[in-house]
């Protein structure tokens, strides 16, 4: 057992990015080329409402729908919100409204950015219209926002066949989140512990169960760990999957092994690669142990020991 005392607490900026590719249906397809022709385009509800944006099934009846119409490309505020601070990737780099705009001709709002030179010149009921980007490709950012407008209100919405020259089939939208991750006190000692090529985790002062990564308090018991224990450094593989899919900007060659091991003296499997043996020779039982490279916080894949197999009786509350 190590001392409980308190670390400082890590803090690390993090990102989580990947890009989401996805094809599109007549509706949607209809809808983004319309958006890069500077056309509207919303879908009439067998009820007779016109939605905007439109989408593929009655929120109703569920009945698929694919009766077009183009609305006008100006509005009303419904409903806004200021944001003094914009973040990276949003419609303005200067504050602006998020705004619910009903385009004349619809009966649902549309949610986009109103450029605005403050939140008092802002409000429910006021009347704007598309300002569009200079370079459209078929997104929703070929809007690229709302402006006052003082200008008719447009007419109804008018049937439009949806067909355009070089219709968009297929999107990719680039998910990306940024922020300060704190690990907190117990993960700061894990991954502290980690740096110097040891494995601590947590035990429960009421059920003992050791857990690693520590989690700061038991999830079965509901009250603090504080006692640091060291566990491992050879475990046990409890189940794994065989990857055959490479990864972007990951060096690993296909397949590999990938498992969840129960170290010893822990009452929770973590997961890790598993290498130096034949990925189709990689079992359930199979005893492991770390490999370090340098200057690495963590372990860059498990290996065999060469220990016999461990009894599934020893493993299976941790499968």
């Amino acid at each position: 057992m190590t001392s409980a005392s308190s670390p400082e607490v890590l803090r690390a900026p993090l990102v989580v990015e990947f890009p989401f590719t996805r094809s599109l249906g007549p509706v949607q397809s209809a809808f983004l080329t319309g958006l890069r022709e500077r056309t509207v385009l919303g879908v009439k509800t067998t009820d007779g409402r016109t939605l905007v944006p439109p989408v593929e099934y009655d929120p109703v009846t569920a009945d698929e729908i694919r009766d077009l119409v183009e609305v006008a490309t100006t509005g009303t505020v419904t409903t806004w919100a200021w944001n003094h601070e914009p973040r990276r990737g949003q419609p303005l780099e200067r504050p602006f409204a998020w705004v619910l705009v009903k385009l004349d001709g619809a009966d649902t709002a549309l949610l986009h950015a109103l450029d605005a030179p403050g939140p008092e010149a802002v409000t429910t009921g006021m009347r704007v219209r598309i300002r569009w980007a200079a370079e459209r490709t078929g997104a929703i950012t070929d809007i690229a926002c709302f402006e006052a407008y003082e200008g008719a209100p447009g007419g109804a919405a008018a049937p439009h066949s949806g067909q355009f020259t070089d219709p968009v089939t297929g999107i990719v939208a680039a998910a990306r989140l940024d922020y300060t991750y704190a690990p907190g006190r117990a993960q700061t000692a894990y991954i502290k512990a980690l740096s110097e090529q040891r494995t601590v985790g947590e035990r429960c002062p009421s059920c003992r169960k050791v857990y690693v990564p520590p989690r700061g308090a038991c999830p079965t018991c509901g009250v603090a760990t504080t006692d640091r224990i060291e566990v491992g450094p050879r475990g046990t593989v409890t189940t794994y999957c065989i990857v055959n899919i490479k990864a972007k900007n990951l060096d690993i060659e296909v397949p590999y092994v990938y498992a969840h091991i129960a170290l010893d003296g822990a009452d929770l499997a973590l997961h890790s690669r598993i290498a130096g043996i034949p990925y189709d020779q990689v079992r359930m039982g199979l005893r492991v142990e770390p490999v370090w490279t340098e200057g690495a916080r963590f372990p860059d894949h498990y290996r065999p020991t060469g220990e016999p197999d461990a009894d599934y009786d020893t493993y299976k509350e941790l499968v």
